[in-house]
């Protein structure tokens, strides 16, 4: 069972475009909305849109997977205290309701 869901996962994630943030960039654009966030020598923190999203461009509730490759920890932070730590290997799902930012991890 287990593996049945991960497997789905990894399709699930495979249908995303792989996006990446630009060098010293901390702040997740709006546009990566449906996407798959991949970060490899990531900053410590990463900041979501400081304007809640509600609607991605497919017009499809706003989410968004950030997947850390490492070397550190990173936290992924958002308005109204919302925090979410991506350890070294994982993968998290961000959602955006344009009140308030929510994760499955």
């Amino acid at each position: 069972m287990y593996l049945a869901l991960v497997t789905g996962q990894m399709n699930t994630l495979q249908d995303k475009p792989v996006v990446h943030l630009h060098s010293h960039q901390d702040s997740i654009p709006v546009e990566f909305g449906g996407d798959l966030l991949v970060l490899a020598n990531g900053p410590a923190i990463v900041h979501l849109p400081y304007l809640l999203p509600r609607l991605d461009s497919q017009r499809k509730p706003w989410s968004i997977y950030v997947q850390n490759l490492g070397p550190n920890m990173v936290r992924v932070v958002g308005k109204s205290e919302f925090s979410v730590d991506v350890n070294i290997g994982r993968t998290v799902e961000i959602k955006s309701d344009g009140r308030a930012y929510t994760s499955a991890h």
